[in-house]
């Protein structure tokens, strides 16, 4: 049976040595964030994820869920209580409005306690995370009312929330939804269609679940612009929040799918069902958005999440399952071979993982400090900084971390030979849970093209210029430390192809723009290793202080060392293979006719 560690250590070592959350301290709920409370928070969360939630996710695996014939859905056994407790710890509104009942912390740390959850079970973790993403749309979009019958009940956990945006027929390309909303007398909607794919559709954790349903108000304009967005409660919510009757919205079916069994993947009809409108007719992509980019970093993380689990687990067994002998010579000569984690290649894969699960973590912490300072920052010029790097930066963490996360759950099940294949072991899961989030909330092929079509002109470019300037600058002035150079000079050649890649692009895909659609994956590919080797000379940077001042653990700090100098001989080198794909435009991929494939 595989095991777990939240990486607490880790987390507080980038949150107080590598980016100084502390200065973040004029930002609305960071003064209540101490590296006290942050310590005590994490510990908390690590001890749930790791004794409640993590015995649980073998379990959801093997009885998934079970949809009954009066259309009920049941979740695996334990499922319920775990998610109670989630929920009656305030995990939920950790970092929610404190008007609604949320505690009001940053953001940051609710994106720590998503990983550790993620890790630990990600199928159940979706429950209370996509109900976070509806909290979020809500508050943003709802009116005051809305927020007020919804939110302080989404927030506590009594009920749960969905998105529920693909159709049989559409998926990517929303302008083809079919789903409709006749307006009624007393200003609600019947909302008529069927949905496929709803996470956490339907079950039997909460007693409502509140679904965000995109639809078109009859006489809307075709396509996207014509798409509105509604609150549709599974119960009807009283004006004074008390349950009435069920509304016209059940599961016709649940998907049976490769992993996340214990998560109940919906058929979702909706039969005239009541739904009320959220923020402006028409508007509805705008608001959905809110909870999109919100579950797209939120799956993001559960890329690294699984990369993390598989790691420790493979890394464990590497320690313990002896085969072979050493090239150099016997280790454990008391013993008929040695030790795995004797051999190149092992360790190779060992720190492959390793590697990306250190700076991918880095970068989502990161990440998450610029959405704080985005919702939260006082000033217009920082605010407006931190939202570039937000939108510029949330295609690159779900594309890379989710593709990378997959191969490391592969490479990690590769550690145990055929133990990995069988399902005792815990290691195909990981795998198949791991699939999804390449797919859902945006296939990674559609990450890059938004990437690539709409994030880099957008502004004029501000967002990636900005991107660059921070890094170039960076370099620039820590270049020359000692310390710092070997690890900077590798970053820098990196960051070249980058630009090289952006301008060939500017160059060549204005007239012809096959060639970026052609380019899109690698350079979203090349853009993930610059931030990731970023992220890698900035830990360098913290360990190098912390051990020349003779504090931490001086084995952990030589342990980051020794890695980040393993990513940036091993792996930055990648960027350049990026670069000459992106410069060998589509002619080739275009070039046979549909019949010949």
């Amino acid at each position: 049976m595989p095991s777990y560690k939240a990486p607490v250590e880790d987390v507080l070592f980038l949150l107080n040595d590598v980016f100084g959350m502390q200065r973040y301290s004029n930002l609305p709920g960071f003064a209540d964030a101490s590296p006290d409370v942050v310590e005590a928070v994490l510990g908390e969360a690590a001890k749930l994820c790791e004794e409640v939630l993590q015995p649980l996710n073998r379990v959801g695996d093997l009885e998934g869920c079970t949809r009954h014939d009066d259309g009920r859905v049941t979740t695996p056994k334990g499922f319920k209580d775990a998610v109670n407790a989630f929920s009656d710890g305030g995990w939920i509104g950790l970092a929610a409005d404190p008007e609604y009942g949320g505690q009001g912390l940053p953001y940051t740390l609710a994106a720590v306690v998503n990983e550790f959850s993620s890790s630990a079970n990600m199928a159940l973790a979706m429950y209370p995370g996509l109900t976070m993403g509806a909290i979020a749309a809500l508050h943003t979009h709802g009116s005051p009312e809305q927020k007020a019958l919804y939110l302080p009940k989404m927030i506590a956990g009594e009920w749960t929330g969905t998105m529920n945006l693909t159709e049989p027929h559409c998926g990517t390309d929303l302008g083809l939804i079919k789903t409709k909303a006749v307006p009624q007398p007393d200003g609600s909607y019947k909302i008529t269609g069927t949905k496929i794919f709803i996470s956490a559709g339907e079950h039997d954790i909460t007693s409502n679940i509140i679904h965000l349903v995109l639809a078109r108000i009859d006489g809307a304009p075709e396509g996207v612009k014509g798409i509105s967005l509604f609150v549709v409660p599974k119960v009807k919510v009283a004006a004074d929040g008390s349950l009435g009757d069920r509304n016209g919205v059940a599961c016709g079916s649940i998907e049976h799918k490769m992993g996340i069994h214990g998560n109940a993947t919906c058929v979702m009809n909706y039969d005239e069902a009541t739904g009320w409108l959220i923020g402006q007719e028409n508007r509805g992509l705008a608001a959905m958005f809110v909870m999109m980019n919100e579950a797209r970093l939120g799956v993001a993380i559960q890329g690294l999440a699984q990369s993390e689990v598989a790691y420790q687990n493979a890394a464990a067994y590497a320690k313990d399952r002896i085969q072979g002998r050493s090239l150099t010579g016997a280790k454990a000569t008391d013993k008929a071979a040695d030790p795995i984690i004797v051999h190149p290649d092992v360790r190779r894969t060992l720190l492959q993982i390793r590697a990306f699960n250190e700076a991918a973590r880095a970068l989502v912490l990161y990440t998450a400090l610029k959405s704080d300072v985005a919702h939260r920052g006082g000033d217009e010029k920082e605010r407006q900084q931190a939202d570039d790097w937000l939108g510029l930066l949330t295609p690159v963490l779900k594309g890379v971390l989710t593709d990378v996360g997959f191969d490391n759950a592969v490479r990690a099940q590769q550690m145990f030979g055929g133990h990995g294949y069988i399902a005792e072991w815990g290691m195909e899961q990981f795998v198949r849970d791991a699939r999804i989030a390449m797919i859902y909330e945006g296939a990674n092929g559609i990450q890059a093209l938004d990437l690539v079509g709409r994030k880099l002109p957008k502004d004029g470019g501000r967002a990636v210029m900005g991107f660059f300037n921070e890094v170039g600058t960076y370099l620039k002035e820590k270049g020359e430390d000692p310390a710092l150079a070997p690890f900077c000079k590798p970053l820098g050649g990196a960051l070249q192809h980058l630009q090289q890649a952006t301008m060939w692009f500017m160059n060549n895909a204005m007239a012809k723009p096959d060639n970026a659609g052609a380019g899109s994956v690698d350079y979203m590919h090349l853009f993930g290793l610059v931030a990731m080797g970023y992220m890698w000379v900035r830990i360098v940077e913290a360990a190098a202080a912390k051990k020349a001042a003779g504090e931490g653990d001086a084995a952990v700090l030589d342990a980051k060392l020794v890695t980040a100098r393993f990513f940036m001989e091993r792996m930055l080198p990648e960027t350049a293979a990026h670069l000459a794909r992106i410069s060998a435009g589509s002619d080739a991929i275009m070039a046979l006719p549909a019949e010949a494939f």
